[in-house]
Order: structure tokens, then C-alpha cells, then sequence
């Protein structure tokens, strides 16, 4: 018994860390940006804020492009 499609190369823990690590990366850029213009508190909000749906973007088009080739 052989599955017809091939099992995909990505994993949970692929796509926890792609997730993550732009969620991370879009609240340190945020910080950043927050304290160069005085509230590092709000820009690391705003980053978090814009974090979540560029993680979710960002896993959609890694997964996304995997199951079309």
C-alpha cells in the first residue's frame, strides 16, 4: 500500500518556525523603529500587529508553492 503523492518534504515544526521567526523578526524590526522615534513599547505592538498576518503569508506561500510543483 503506497500513498499516490509523495509525503511533503515540510513539517509542523517547518512551518512553527517560519511562523515564528517572522513574527520574531517583524517585532524586532518594529522595536527598532518604535525607539528611533521615541516608543519602543508601541513599535514592538505594531511589529507583533503586522507580525502575525506576514507570518501567515509568509507559511501560505512556502506550503502553497510545495503542493502546486
Amino acid at each position: 500500500m503506497t500513498p499516490d503523492t509523495a509525503p511533503s518534504p515540510h513539517s509542523l515544526a517547518t512551518a512553527s518556525g517560519l511562523l515564528l521567526g517572522t513574527l520574531a523578526a517583524a517585532m524586532a524590526l518594529g522595536a527598532v523603529i518604535g525607539w528611533a522615534v521615541g516608543s519602543g513599547g508601541l513599535g514592538l505592538l505594531v511589529g507583533a500587529l503586522v507580525g502575525i498576518p506576514l507570518g501567515v503569508l509568509v507559511v501560505y506561500q512556502i506550503f502553497g508553492r510545495g503542493q502546486n510543483a
